[in-house]
């Protein structure tokens, strides 16, 4: 109830940015599914479920929820509205207990996403993915769709504190599923293709440059 709430009053406020959506009928009707999404902004992390025509929660730096002030309540009732995920990022083990995490959500049969990217992109270019997202979709053996987001980052840049209204663009990919490597999400090989074709297609959907995918990267 709190989530449909916080749609119908938010949805219409990011309509004032004259937002351009394609590719909804994307989205799987029903089970788990992955958004698998670039990273431009923290503002991402709202339009993408405010747009998307499932619930699709993702997980939320834990310093989300403990801000103080009126930004603080802000930004906390916003996150915990629409689903947000807190996760602590500075321990040894935040990596797996983040993927554990979305696993519950997908056991459970809903929407997650994921930005393969691990952190927002500084230089408008896509770089190449981290194989937790092949993780997630060969242990869940569920769907990604692939979504390119443009112009959110013109929304709220990097270190802005407040957003300003701005055209944004999201594009919802065909679904993907990866049969032949139903099994191996223990094997550093198959996630390493599954994740390389996952940010071929966001590539193609957002645009932009690729960044440093020649670079010897985790299997892990």
């Amino acid at each position: 109830m709190v989530y449909l709430i916080a749609r119908l009053i938010l949805r219409p406020l990011f309509l004032l940015c004259r937002p351009r959506v394609t590719g909804k009928e994307n989205v799987p009707a029903t089970g788990p599914f992955i958004i698998a999404s670039n990273h431009l902004s923290f503002i991402d992390s709202i339009a993408i479920p405010l747009m998307a025509p499932r619930r699709v929660g993702y997980l939320a730096k834990a310093e989300y929820f403990t801000g103080s002030g009126v930004r603080g309540w802000l930004i906390r009732t916003l996150f915990t509205a629409l689903g947000a995920l807190p996760v602590e990022r500075e321990t040894h083990r935040a990596a797996q207990e983040a993927l554990d995490t979305a696993m519950t959500v997908l056991r459970d049969g809903g929407g997650f996403g994921i930005y393969p990217e691990g952190t927002r992109s500084r230089d408008g270019r896509l770089a190449r993915g981290k194989t937790g997202v092949a993780w997630l979709a060969l242990t869940a053996d569920c769907p990604v769709v692939p979504v390119g987001i443009t112009g959110t980052d013109r929304i709220q840049p990097v270190g802005a504190r407040w957003p300003w209204p701005r055209r944004f663009a999201i594009t919802f990919g065909e679904p993907m599923t990866f049969p032949e490597h139903r099994g191996k999400a223990g094997n550093g090989r198959a996630r390493r293709e599954v994740t390389d074709r996952i940010m071929v297609a966001i590539a193609e959907l957002s645009g932009q440059e690729k960044a440093g995918w020649d670079a010897p990267r985790e299997t892990a």
